[in-house]
This record gives structure tokens, sequence and C-alpha cells, in this order.
């Protein structure tokens, strides 16, 4: 198990890091492939999901001392999410942070915006000088991956930053959160085609939004936030330790559910599967079985 500082969650840590996102995006995003692979040029390519953002804002960060660091590249998706950018000579821990942008919500097949001070994440182990890292999925899951091992004693070392991807993998049974490829539900016979970890990752995806939408809240991005907070800790309780989370989005103060990321994902799930939103063709019993049965330890069963 890990120890973690609580103290460092209080309600200002969220407009810290929604300010200090606002003000690196001051500056231009730099997609350019020139020299990429040679001279030192490092090069990272993916994409932005929760439902396929476009025209979203992605910033690359290093990492120095489990901290987040400077910032080391940014780019902007295209329409359907993906994105590429130049990190330079950069070597090292690795966090991609992305806001702003549209997504189609899988819910409400509507499009919706990422509310402003929503973000997403992913951190990633040392890469080297010059590398071409491709693939990488910045999605709601690789999010709350990041919010945990934040939180684990030493920050964001690469063994804790490889710890929490595997532990948010394994909660919701997709092998790489950070490589994976979510299915799209919306997309008629999506999942045909699709692994299981990409048909998990998908509906899962969609859970959240139909969670979302459950909730009354008018932006499912703020539900995003809402399970980052609730996962920091290790454990899906509607806590930040032994403060409650709030729903952003939603009309009062109204507070997170305790059991939201466990059977409350597991029946917006199942409420999901059977709507007319999922074009994908299949379902995921399997998964939903499991959240409905989870304790909501996250890193393990037992005290944290």
């Amino acid at each position: 198990m890990f120890k973690l500082s609580f103290s460092r969650l209080r309600a200002i840590g969220a407009v810290v890091v929604t300010l200090q996102f606002a003000a690196a995006c001051g500056g231009g995003a730099d997609t350019s492939l020139a020299g990429v692979g040679s001279g030192g040029t490092g090069f990272v390519s993916g994409a932005v999901t929760k439902g396929p953002v476009g025209n979203a804002t992605v910033i690359a960060y290093g990492i120095a001392g489990g901290q987040t660091g400077a910032q080391v590249g940014s780019a902007t998706t295209d329409a359907n999410g993906n994105f590429s950018m130049s990190i330079g000579s950069y070597a090292g821990p690795l966090m991609l942070q992305a806001g702003g942008g549209s997504y189609i919500d899988e819910a409400t097949g509507k499009t919706m915006g990422m509310a402003q001070g929503d973000v997403m994440s992913v951190a990633l182990p040392a890469v080297a000088a010059g590398a071409n890292t491709s693939g990488v999925q910045v999605t709601p899951v690789t999010a709350m991956a990041h919010a945990i091992a934040k939180q684990m004693a030493g920050g964001m070392t690469d063994a804790n930053i490889a710890a929490a991807n595997t532990a948010m993998g394994g909660y919701f049974s997709v092998t790489d959160i950070v490589h994976v490829q979510p299915m799209n539900p919306l997309v008629q016979g999506s999942g045909a085609g699709a692994s299981q970890d990409a048909q998990n990752y998908g509906m899962t995806l969609a859970a959240m939004a139909k969670y979302a939408q459950a909730q009354g809240m008018s932006a499912s991005s703020a539900m995003v936030t809402a399970l980052m907070n609730d996962a920091a800790d290790g454990i899906m309780d509607g806590k930040t330790g032994s403060v409650a989370v709030s729903m952003g989005g939603m009309m009062g103060s109204a507070m997170m559910p305790s059991a939201a990321g466990t059977t409350g994902l597991a029946g917006a799930m199942n409420a999901f599967m059977n709507s007319a939103q999922n074009k994908s063709g299949i379902t995921t019993p399997a998964l939903m079985n499991k959240l409905m049965g989870s304790d909501g330890h996250l890193m393990g069963s037992g005290p944290r």
C-alpha cells in the first residue's frame, strides 16, 4: 500500500492546477515533426478520448522529483482527438494534460464542450531523449491513475506511475490504459473488431457519461474531475481521504455518492448497454458484474 498526504488535497488544489494549465495554454501549439527521431528531438503522439475530443489543447510537462515540472511541448487535437508534438531533447517521466475542445457525449449523443476547469491527463514512465512515443491515450481512466500517482509517497516516480496505471487498468479490466484505444460505442458495429480490452475501455467511458446524465450533471466532463478526486486516495468511496467529493456541474453543492465508482458505474454501464445509444453490437457483463461486487479499493483490498 502507499502512504498519502491528504493535507495537499484541498479545494484550492484544483483551482491551482486549472490556473497553471490556463497559463501554460498561452503559448501556441507546436505540432511540427521536423527532426523527429534525429538530433535529439523527441516526439509524442496519441489521442484524447472522452468520446474523441476535437480541438483540445494538449500540453506535455516534464516531471522532476516526482512533481510536475516545466512545459516541454504542446499540440492541438484534430476532429478525431488525435495529436502529435515535439518534446525536444527532454528525457524522463512525462505528463500530458488535455483541456478544452468538444466531444460527443455517449449518454446523450449531444456535442459537449470540456467544461472550464475540467482536464484529463496521463503520466508516462521515463521516455528516452529523441524517442518516438506513439499511441498514447489521454482518457478519464488515465487521469484517475495520474491522480493516484501524484499522491503516492515520492510522487510521480517511474514506479508509482507504472503502479497507478496498472491499478486503474486492473479495476476496469483493461490491460494497458495508456496504449489501448477505447472502442467508441456510438459507432455502428464498433465492438466486432475490438479487443476485449478496447470493449471494456469504451464501455467504462460510456458508463461515466451515463452516470453523469443520471446525476443531472450539465457537462459529463465534470464527472471525470469528480472521479479523479475520488480515485486520488486509492479507493472509490466518494471521498478524498475523509473529505466528500463535490459533484461539479450540478445545481447546488451535491456530494458524490459513496458507491458512485462501484455499483453506481455498474448500474450506469448496464443502462447504457441496453440503450439505443449503444451501437457497438456488444455488451460487457463481466466488467459490469466486477464493478457491482467491488469494494472500491484500487491498489488491493484492505485499509488505506
